[in-house]
């Protein structure tokens, strides 16, 4: 009843809209060819890492997040983004984020496939641009760290609790989003300002999306329904404190071993929430969120729908010195229970200690080093005993463009 409702109203909006627009001078026969060739922005970042050094356990992994973590791995593109985007109309924009260093699995030698990443076109049904509608591959709105871009954060990979409920951090689907034009800028200012902030997503968004993660096919009949909340306050003259609520429902398919028992689809449900200080000069974030999903059992190989929790706490702080800016981190995350997304809805008991610091002497590089100490373990059919522990320091180095 709930998507009926949303599409029917989503598409009796979009009837209003044209009919609106259709009226305009501007896209009559008689006007002048709408370059909007000319309207598009092209920019990018690249980051290569290398994760090997003071490693203490070279069987300590990390598929999920990063699959240069141990042995048989060394110098890694972790990402090269290419980006399209702008108003292509008034009421259009576009948005294009192609991924040049795809790795399929830590298993495969071979590297640096081309993927699609966001693919998604805005629909403004006001002149302020407060209400819009979102179709295509974009970000699912959960959680603060999941929509903020790896391009901003300043931890190496998003925390394994909050980044399992959307894997990829995208979906296809369509999704409603509304701000007020104020807050909209305070939102791009966050960004822009180098203050990490997670982009906009709305004050309030919700949405339809197929379940099964970005670049994959929907696996069963039904859609999660997501909600999203956020507001960040302005506190005094200029100290932003954001509070977030999320929350999401549906079914998702396992992708599992010939051997391993139990049925394939689950219930996938999950509460969120969050806060962030931005940090001017000292900030802090935490997540944490609940709820209920598939994972692989070794008493007897099997999958059950179990409870899941977990999420991270960060405190960093902003130093400006002349032209170079430092942002010391300090961060830890738990998460147990099962990661849908991999064979056998894999079992994981995560405990990990961050402590690094990202330097930027010019605004086009970045370099963070990053001091990891991880108790991991994860287990499925091929590995029902798997627990690591082990500590590294991790190097990347980011180029904006």
């Amino acid at each position: 009843m709930y998507k009926l409702i949303i599409l029917g109203l989503s598409f009796l909006i979009i009837g209003n809209v044209s009919a609106q627009s259709t009226t305009k001078p501007t896209d009559t026969a008689h006007s002048k060819p709408n370059e909007w060739y000319k309207k598009i922005a092209l920019r990018g970042y690249s980051q290569i890492r290398y994760n090997r050094l003071l490693e203490t356990n070279p069987n300590l992994k990390n598929d999920a997040l990063d699959k240069s973590w141990g042995s048989n791995n060394g110098i890694l593109i972790r990402r090269a983004r290419l980006i399209f985007s702008g108003n292509v109309h008034e009421q259009v924009y576009i948005y294009v984020q192609m991924d040049l260093a795809n790795q399929v699995s830590s298993s495969i030698t071979t590297t640096h496939f081309a993927q699609i990443r966001d693919c998604y076109f805005d629909l403004a049904l006001d002149k302020k641009k407060e209400f819009r509608l979102r179709f295509g591959q974009s970000k699912v709105p959960y959680g603060f760290e999941n929509m903020q871009s790896s391009q901003n954060r300043v931890a190496l990979d998003r925390s394994d609790g909050i980044n399992s409920a959307a894997p990829n951090e995208r979906d296809l689907g369509l999704f409603a989003y509304w701000a007020p034009a104020k807050i909209r800028e305070r939102f791009a200012y966050l960004v822009s300002s180098g203050l990490k902030g997670s982009g906009d997503y709305g004050v309030i968004g919700i949405g339809l999306y197929n379940g099964q993660s970005s670049n994959k096919v929907e696996a069963n009949n039904n859609q999660h329904l997501i909600l999203h909340m956020t507001y960040p306050a302005l506190i005094g003259k200029k100290q932003i404190v954001e509070l977030g609520f999320h929350t999401y429902s549906g079914i998702f398919t396992v992708t599992k071993n010939a051997k391993t028992k139990g049925p394939v689809n689950f219930k996938d449900q999950r509460l969120c929430g969050s806060i962030t200080v931005y940090p001017q000069p000292f900030g802090f974030q935490a997540e944490y969120n609940i709820g209920k999903g598939p994972e692989f059992q070794s008493s007897d190989s099997s999958i059950k729908l179990t409870n899941l929790s977990g999420g991270y706490v960060q405190c960093m702080y902003l130093i400006k010195y002349k032209k170079h800016q430092f942002v010391p981190f300090l961060r830890y995350q738990i998460f147990t229970g099962g990661k849908k997304q991999e064979t056998d809805a894999r079992s994981f008991d995560v405990k990990d200690i961050e402590a690094g610091v990202e330097w930027s002497p010019i605004s086009n590089f970045e370099l963070t080093a990053e001091y990891t100490i991880s108790s991991r373990r994860y287990e499925d059919y091929e590995k029902p005993i798997n627990l690591q522990k082990g500590n590294l320091l991790r190097l990347q180095a980011q180029f904006n463009f």
